[in-house]
Order: C-alpha cells, then sequence, then structure tokens
C-alpha cells in the first residue's frame, strides 16, 4: 500500500501527482538571456546564458543581491515574459505564456481590495473554468489550511499584511500546481509574522499537506534560504547568472543555533561577498598596483607619528634632531630611545621629554642646559 507522500490526488486535473521521492524534472532552463532595451538605444543585459533544472520534490532558492535578476527569472518561468534567447520548458513544454500546473506568490500581495477573501482566492479557479461548487469547496480547504478560518468574509483592508500573504498563499495553492514560485514573499512582513509564516510552510510541506510537487522561492536572505531549501543557488549580478550551487542537507525542522546551521550560513555569506582579484599586473613584485596595490602592514601608531612629524612646526622637539628652540634660541641637545611604553592617544606620535623627577625608565634624556618640558618650554629647578 503506498506511503499518504508517494501519492497525491489532483482535483483539478484528474490525475495522480508522482512520487516526491522520484526525481522528475519539473523545470529545465538551458543557456536562458534576457535584456531589456535602454534609452540610448543599448541593450542592458540582465540575464546571461542560465541553466537551472528543478526536480520533483524538492525547494529550490534563489539567492543574490537586489537586481541580479531573480524576480526577472521567475517571471520568465511563469510565462508572464518571454526570454530573449535560450530555452526554457515546464515538463518538457516550451514556456509559451502562463504554463499550466505553475502558480506564484508575488512579493506585494496583490489582491483585489473589492473581493472578499473568498472571492480572491476562488479567483484561480474561475480562470480555469472550474463550476461554482467545487471552487467553493476547494477556496474553502485552502483557507483553512493556511490557517484564515472564519475570514472568508472580510476584504484585504481589514486584514493585516501576515493575513493578506496568507491569502495569497491560499490564491496559489489552490490551483493545487505542479511549481510554487514565490517571489520574496516574506520580505514585506515584520520579523515575527515573516517568522510564523515560514514555520508553518515548511511544516506543512514536511507533512505533506500541500498539493504542490515543488517550490522555486526567490531571497536574499542567506538564513532564509539555509531554513528552508533543499538546494541554494547563488545569483551573480550585472549581468545575472547562476555562480554556485550549494546543497543543504540538514533535516527539518532546522535550528538556527545549531553550529552545521551557522556555518554553512558563514560559508554563503563569504561566498557572496568575496572580492575579484586585482586584475592590473604586478610591477617589481609589488602585487597590483592603484587601488589594487597591496601594501604591508604599519602601525597606526606609526602612521601617526609621521603625520604629526611632518605637520608639525619647523625645529620641533618631536624632529629628534639638534635644532634652536624657537621661544629662547638656547642651544639643546637630545638623545630619545624608543618609546616601548603603550601611549595614549593625546600623546601618541610624539615623544615626551620629562622631568629629572618624573623621568620615564624607557627614556634617556640628556640636555646641556635648562630643564625642557614637553612643549618646548623651561622649568626651573626647584627648591625642595
Amino acid at each position: 500500500m503506498p506511503s499518504r507522500s508517494a501519492v497525491f490526488a489532483s482535483a483539478d486535473q484528474g490525475k495522480l501527482m508522482l512520487d516526491p521521492v522520484k526525481q522528475t524534472n519539473l523545470l529545465d532552463m538551458s543557456g536562458v538571456c534576457r535584456s531589456f532595451p535602454k534609452g540610448s538605444g543599448e541593450d542592458l543585459q540582465v540575464l546571461e546564458k542560465v541553466d537551472l533544472t528543478i526536480h520533483s520534490g524538492e525547494i529550490v532558492g534563489l539567492l543574490g543581491r537586489s537586481g541580479s535578476g531573480k524576480s526577472t527569472l521567475l517571471r520568465i518561468i511563469a510565462g508572464l515574459i518571454a526570454p530573449s534567447s535560450g530555452d526554457a520548458k515546464c515538463r518538457g513544454e516550451t514556456i509559451i505564456g502562463p504554463p499550466n500546473g505553475v502558480s506564484m506568490v508575488f512579493q506585494s500581495f496583490a489582491l483585489f481590495p473589492w473581493l472578499t477573501v473568498l472571492q480572491n482566492v476562488e479567483l484561480g479557479l474561475e480562470a480555469l473554468g472550474i463550476d461554482s461548487t467545487e471552487r467553493r469547496t476547494r477556496a474553502l480547504a485552502a483557507i483553512d489550511l493556511i490557517g484564515l478560518d472564519g475570514f472568508e468574509s472580510a476584504y484585504p483592508k481589514e486584514l493585516s499584511g501576515g493575513m493578506r500573504q496568507r491569502v495569497g498563499f491560499a490564491r496559489a495553492l489552490v490551483v493545487h500546481p505542479d511549481l510554487l514560485l514565490m517571489d520574496e514573499p516574506f520580505s514585506a512582513l515584520d520579523v515575527l509574522t515573516a517568522e510564523t509564516l515560514r514555520t508553518d510552510l515548511i511544516d506543512l510541506w514536511t507533512e505533506g499537506r500541500l498539493p504542490i510537487k515543488s517550490v522555486l522561492m526567490v531571497t536574499h536572505n542567506i538564513e532564509e534560504a539555509v531554513l528552508m531549501c533543499d538546494r541554494i543557488l547563488v545569483f551573480s549580478s550585472n549581468p545575472g547568472r547562476v555562480a554556485a550551487e550549494i546543497k543543504v542537507d540538514l533535516p527539518h525542522p532546522r535550528n538556527r543555533l545549531d553550529p552545521t546551521f551557522r556555518q554553512l550560513v558563514d560559508s554563503i555569506y563569504a561566498r557572496m561577498t568575496q572580492r575579484a582579484e586585482p586584475r592590473a599586473p604586478a610591477i617589481e613584485g609589488i602585487p597590483g598596483t592603484g587601488v589594487g596595490m597591496i601594501l604591508r602592514h604599519v602601525s597606526s601608531n606609526v602612521l601617526s607619528g609621521l603625520i604629526e612629524t611632518l605637520a608639525g612646526p619647523r625645529g620641533s622637539p618631536a624632529t629628534g634632531s639638534r635644532r634652536y628652540l624657537p621661544s629662547r634660541r638656547i642651544p639643546a641637545t637630545i638623545e630619545v630611545r624608543p618609546i616601548e611604553r603603550r601611549r595614549s592617544d593625546a600623546d601618541r606620535g610624539r615623544q615626551t621629554l620629562c622631568s629629572p623627577r618624573n623621568r620615564c625608565p624607557q627614556e634617556t634624556v640628556r640636555r646641556t642646559s635648562h630643564q625642557l618640558c614637553a612643549g618646548g618650554g623651561f622649568d626651573p629647578p626647584r627648591s625642595r
């Protein structure tokens, strides 16, 4: 007898859904490119040679910076826009217009404000030509599944942000899609509401209660991708392409504080923020030139002292040479050893000449005249 997770009833197409464990390709994309014309007459390349495959029974995440073309790729899959070049197929058929068995949850709630919750959810079924009795039955079941039982007659303006997004999920799930597309569905919600909705969605997925085969979600939140996805596709920018594929083998439910979880998050973050190598060739053994030139490590104390020495007045004691002091032209010979004690920000970069009574053990000062103070003046000896 097959398990509950092996067979799902598909009410809208009258067929059996495939076993999620059996890997079948729901989506195949090869060399997909997309460009948009600019006002100057040139084309802006947004996507370049994107290869993507989605199997049955997995949650895949598109992770990348804002503006890298993730949402554009999602709209190509949904059939809302056509690729400039390349092949995009859903279940072996070329995508021309919105394909059957694909639904989408948008970043904004995208609800019709003049329709109730029930009417918004029924909208997709009405477009498929489902009769009113079955529409109502399936819409009520989807509303109850997503946790909005009792709000069927409410209008969007009467709902919170989290409840509106739940209506968006119910509208997408009620058609029993094979592939559910989600375009940053939690970004418009507050932290607590988004976390609750993520947890509820993952629980429904792991329990086999969602009438879908696979999920493709767009996000720029690394923790969200690791928390929900089985595979993560890291997207590069300008133009967008798949730079890396990372498989997440952690079992559900996943713990954010788990060391393996944190290590994976840090690894993805380091990969996404990695800087490109300097392109300028090395000159005389110097690795890079210009802004890419690698300098030796120098203490900030040394740099501060150099700046003060260069900016100081001519003949200042900080120069460490035999000079005439500007206040009283009496020659003085100064011999100073390097100060090894830790200095504060106030005296960093300059050497302080101490009186004999308060002479620092690391400093040796030899004078031929009066006692010198740090400011270049004189401190006559005091009688005890």
